[in-house]
């Protein structure tokens, strides 16, 4: 459904990957409107960002159309400021209005995602911290912290601005989190007031890998899509994520945090070292069910090799360990990936591994390893719930909204 998005364009080098932006969000049928200020002005024109449909684009603050700034913050679903500099978040937390970006500001009541992008030393400035601070009180903002990158004045540090592609997706997954409700005004609170704020989660991702020799080993074809989407949902939602992951063929969002390992036994050993105090465990991994005794050390040659015998042991099983450990977290979910007989084997290890929601899914002859879409039934131990062929984005959304619901019981 097109949601009307305003766009507040500040001035810093970073403006030209607002027209990406702009681009991107078009072609997810959003309604663009933009403000300029009048140093972004100085590096885009407003006739170039007009040239890209965009609705309608502002500069000034006195029009012949009235009280625009009102008007504007009025009809918005959503405020972008991206970038947002140094000098317009002060202005910002001072409450100034002597242009139309900072009235829009001022008068608006629409929930606002910022985006900053600054020198380094602009960005560590006692100031600008200050006026985060106090800015980040406000429940309708939600910051897209800056990346530590090369800047356009060649320093290498903190203050680059998301790429679009990334914004964009914090802007998807936000309307994603709105319809988690069904009541317009909860569903902002629910993203602002952030209903997992202080909670902990833990999420598995991708294949774990078992040596066979110095170069070969046993993995399988998990890509970690899924559980990207369901710590972004999460992350979103306010919830302090650590994604523990193995193999796996996609980016990870720099503001998650992160522990990469290789084995079955490694993922384990880095599990059980942070599960204190964790709310929600997600195993989502395709954890090795065996191992190899004694894996080579040296690559195995195959001359002289009619037939090569690998003597396997089983793997700890991770899920059945959090399930029945003595410090488990209050709400444990696991994944089922089955070829046949589905809601009877995920019903199975529901009960085997003390779970409280298992997630069940048809591989599809392997299909549904790193596509964006898969086939899912959520079973619990008082109802099932078959989901059908979705998206792999809308199955975290409904993940998110059974870890909601369960925190609100309590």
């Amino acid at each position: 459904m097109a949601k009307k998005i305003l766009l507040i364009i500040t001035g810093g080098i970073s403006c030209y990957k607002s027209l990406e932006l702009i681009r991107l969000l078009q072609k997810q049928k959003h309604l663009i409107s933009v403000i300029l200020t009048e140093s972004a002005s100085q590096f885009i024109s407003p006739l170039l960002v007009k040239s890209l449909n965009a609705e309608k684009v502002y500069t000034q603050l006195f029009s012949d159309n009235g009280i625009e700034h009102i008007q504007l913050t009025r009809q918005a679903d959503l405020v972008v400021i991206a970038p947002a500099t140094a000098d317009f978040l002060a202005k910002m937390a001072g409450g100034f209005a002597n242009d139309l970006a900072s009235a829009v500001i001022l008068a608006n009541q629409a929930p606002t995602i910022i985006a900053p992008a600054m020198n380094t030393s602009m960005w560590h400035n006692l100031a600008t911290q200050k006026n985060l601070a106090f800015l980040q009180q406000n429940e309708l903002l939600y910051f897209l912290p800056p990346k530590v990158g090369l800047l356009a004045c060649q320093e290498h540090g903190v203050g680059k601005m998301w790429e679009p592609a990334e914004i964009c997706q914090a802007i998807t997954s936000f309307f994603d989190i709105l319809s988690l409700s069904n009541n317009q005004n909860s569903q902002h609170q629910n993203f602002y007031q952030k209903a997992l704020l202080g909670k902990k989660i833990i999420i598995t991702a991708g294949s774990t890998q078992e040596n066979i020799d110095a170069v070969r080993f046993i993995g399988n074809k998990s890509s970690g899509k899924q559980a990207i989407a369901i710590a972004n949902i999460l992350h979103y939602l306010g919830a302090e994520v650590l994604l523990i992951y193995g193999n796996i063929n996609q980016e990870i969002p720099h503001y998650l945090s992160t522990i990469q390992i290789k084995t079955a036994q490694e993922m384990l050993n880095t599990v059980q070292d942070n599960l204190e105090n964790i709310d929600v465990f997600i195993g989502c991994a395709a954890v090795a069910d065996f191992k190899v005794i004694n894996p080579a050390k040296q690559k195995i040659k195959k001359q002289n090799q009619t037939n090569l015998t690998l003597h396997l042991e089983p793997n700890p099983d991770i899920l059945h360990t959090v399930g029945w450990a003595k410090n488990r977290p209050a709400l444990v979910v696991g994944f089922a990936a089955e070829s046949e007989n589905l809601v009877e084997f995920a019903t199975q290890k529901l009960v085997a591994k003390n779970c409280n929601l298992i997630v069940a899914n048809d591989i599809d002859n392997g299909n549904i390893f790193g596509c964006n879409n898969t086939d899912a039934i959520l079973i619990a131990k008082e109802e099932q719930q078959n989901l059908g062929k979705i998206s792999k984005q809308q199955l975290a959304i409904c993940l998110a909204q059974k870890i909601l619901a369960h925190f609100e019981k309590l």
